[in-house]
């Protein structure tokens, strides 16, 4: 059960580990990770540190063009593809994923690293609210529609980027399309709390075919997630000072907040787990009763898998996907 799982394992790294640190002793040649979101922010750093210790890396971009001109800039460029593809329009996520069927034979480790936070409302698709659209349901999809090339690798890996943003908001099983009134903080929430939940049920169901799912806080760090915010709202919240600083207590840097993905996809302490939360490079515990996301931790109805198994049905039928199967064994 989740309250078993939650325990920490003694890492021994902290919410101070880098990208670097946590990868020292990997060895990722001839292996092939694919990083949404991986030429921006905590996704740039989880590609720069795959390359340097040998993987291919494949890049999903919704502006390619600006994802190749940043990519560029890393050492083993030639071993990064960036694919086009948005995750919030599906024929587009289709399109990517034709694409990667074709080209890739095997994936070991696939990140969910692209998202949006505290966007004003839109609506994509059928009249989806785009945070729950781009942050859930199109990593829903890319994965199912990607599995053959999970199950092809010899111990494959699947990291869902969450947050402490997971304590804003449980499912919103009434509403969960925001028909009835927006607020963009609940939207948010719920979206990160989907995360976790889907690598939950993804773990359930894939683990008996060498696939292992992991939900990753990756800490609070200022990278272009906070575009949809304004200074002022950022100053408010005590996360930025008047100048831009990052004055906000325990913010990391860019290299610390994508450690703990890094080691959720790598490390060999999590050989035989899954479904777990993990945040500063460990597994986190449950969260105590009337926690805040300021205190760490992971909410229950996070983790619970049959919410998990609920939202895995809901989502195949809002997106008509479902390659790998609804039910554990």
């Amino acid at each position: 059960m989740a309250n078993t799982r939650q325990a920490p394992l003694g890492s021994g790294f902290t919410a101070a580990s880098t990208a670097d640190d946590v990868v020292t002793d990997v060895d990722l040649d001839g292996r092939t990770a694919l990083v949404t979101g991986g030429y921006s922010g905590l996704g740039l750093e989880t590609t720069r540190a795959l390359v340097k210790v040998g993987a291919r890396v494949l890049v999903p971009a919704r502006r390619p063009d600006v994802a190749r001109a940043r990519l560029e800039e890393i050492d083993g460029f030639d071993r990064v593809t960036v694919v086009p593809m948005d995750l919030a329009d599906l024929a587009s996520v289709r399109a990517a994923a034709d694409q990667l069927l074709e080209s890739e034979s095997t994936l070991d480790v696939a990140i969910a690293a692209a998202g949006v936070m505290a966007a004003p409302e839109r609506r994509v698709g059928p009249g989806w609210e785009s945070q729950f659209a781009t942050n859930h349901l199109g990593h829903y999809v890319l994965v199912n529609l990607l599995f053959p090339l999970l199950t092809s690798a010899d111990g494959a890996r699947v990291v869902s980027y969450s947050s402490a943003g997971h304590f804003l908001s449980d499912i919103r099983w009434d509403d969960m399309q925001f028909e009835h009134g927006y607020d963009k903080w609940q939207a948010y929430g719920q979206s990160k709390t989907a995360d976790v939940l889907f690598a939950v049920h993804l773990d359930a169901i894939a683990k008996d075919r060498g696939v292992r799912a992991f939900a990753v806080h990756p800490g609070g760090i200022i990278t272009d997630l906070q575009r949809h915010m304004t200074a002022e709202e950022q100053i408010a919240w005590g996360w930025i000072d008047a100048e831009g600083n990052v004055v906000g207590p325990g913010f990391k840097t860019p290299s610390q907040g994508a450690a703990t993905g890094l080691w959720a996809a790598t490390s060999p302490l999590l050989e035989n787990r899954g479904g777990v939360y993990c945040e500063d490079c460990d597994i986190a515990p449950l969260a105590r009763p009337g926690a805040s996301g300021k205190d760490g931790g992971v909410r229950d109805y996070a983790v619970d898998p049959q919410n998990a198994e609920r939202l895995w049905r809901a989502s195949a039928q809002m997106t008509g996907v479902d390659l790998i199967g609804t039910s554990a064994t």
